[in-house]
């Protein structure tokens, strides 16, 4: 116990003493990984040593006194606890959690996760170790939702739409909402058109904020402004089994849910198709993967393929660079640029947010591959 509290102590002592300006940036983002997995598994090994402390009565209310000693919530502080005691059930997710490769946070959902599907303890490690806590909180929240069944999940949903507004520090008027996916897409994909609208006329002003920025003033004018008349189109993308439609009800892993958002019963998709534009994915007759083309144009069969995302989960579109999983404003990459001989086919073209596709162009042009060296085959 003496040596134990003793390398604690010494590991505080060379944390506060850390001076980053002493070392290379490469050096700090080594320190900085390993950091964070220390710091992960010393809240994890703080939260078991706490339970254990609570178990044995040395502190009844283990969690308001965990709160307390690490400038925590107390509800944060029971989430530890409870996750704790759930990943028990799951011993590849404890160990992990204990070497600090996952945090709490990513504990807590893997353990919820498995609870409804005891198979996927591996992928979901997988998914927290290489697409972060947006990439887990996704594939966590697809399997949790997918065991649910969609006419009560809908009725709980209706149920607990909601929006609230309050005035905070700053004097602003800040506000949460929640959505059913059939109205909340909607509502979000007009939202983010709106903008990157007023996105583009800023930096044609010159403008250099964040794009958040952008979003409230977009939200403004949706709600009081022109923008509220002139959006345009905005798609509610449904998925559905063919059968399940004909059907009225899902059976077993059928597919029905709204891209971007989450399940829905069969009867909704059945109600928004009256007078919609319907498109049929055939995923076990013509391959996908078969349409090619050389130019830069992207066919508009192929299109609808590659915006419906993973083929097995047809999701939507998502940036494909690790711990990023943004949706909005995405582009079409070929991986194998077009100036290398990289055809518009739906294995070459991937996914890129603005950001993300501007470095893989750096890269690529980097790696000599934009040149135009190579001209496409015939």
């Amino acid at each position: 116990m003496a040596r134990l509290r003793a390398l604690t102590i010494e590991m505080r002592r060379a944390a506060s003493a850390f001076e980053p300006d002493r070392w290379s940036g490469a050096d700090c983002a080594a320190i900085a990984e390993e950091l964070s997995a220390a710091a992960n598994a010393c809240l994890a090994a703080a939260a078991r040593a706490a339970a254990r402390a609570s178990a044995c009565n040395t502190r009844r209310d283990g969690s308001a006194w965990l709160a307390r000693v690490s400038g925590t919530t107390p509800a944060e502080a029971r989430a530890a606890l409870s996750t704790v005691a759930a990943v028990e059930g799951c011993p590849a997710t404890a160990e992990a959690l204990a070497s600090g490769q996952v945090s709490l946070r990513q504990a807590h959902q893997i353990a919820a996760a498995v609870a409804v599907e005891p198979g996927a303890e591996a992928t979901l490690l997988e998914v927290a170790t290489t697409r972060g806590m947006a990439g887990l909180r996704r594939e966590a929240r697809r399997i949790t939702l997918g065991a649910r069944d969609r006419e009560q999940l809908h009725a709980q949903q209706r149920r607990a739409r909601s929006v609230t507004h309050w005035v905070d520090e700053l004097g602003m008027i800040a506000g949460r909402f929640r959505l059913p996916p059939e109205t909340g897409v909607r509502f979000v994909n007009r939202l983010d058109i709106e903008a990157d609208r007023c996105r583009r006329a800023a930096r044609r002003a010159g403008s250099t904020e964040m794009r958040e920025v952008h979003a409230a003033d977009a939200f403004v004018r949706m709600v009081a402004g022109p923008g509220a008349r002139t959006v345009g189109r905005v798609d509610v993308v449904y998925v559905c089994d063919l059968s399940a439609a004909a059907r009225g009800h899902t059976h077993g892993d059928e597919l029905c849910h709204v891209v971007g958002g989450g399940p829905v019963p069969a009867s909704v998709v059945r109600e928004a198709a009256v007078g919609a534009f319907v498109k049929v994915a055939v995923r076990d007759g013509r391959k996908l993967d078969t349409i090619v083309h050389y130019g830069r144009n992207i066919p508009a069969e192929l299109r609808t393929a590659l915006e419906l995302g993973d083929p097995d989960r047809l999701d939507g579109a998502v940036c494909i660079e690790d711990g990023c999983d943004r949706r909005y404003g995405l582009e079409w990459d070929h991986d194998d640029p077009v100036a290398n001989g990289g055809a518009t086919s739906y294995a070459n073209l991937k996914p890129r947010c603005k950001p993300d596709h501007r470095a893989k162009t750096e890269r690529d042009r980097t790696a000599g591959l934009t040149g135009g060296s190579r001209a496409p085959p015939r």
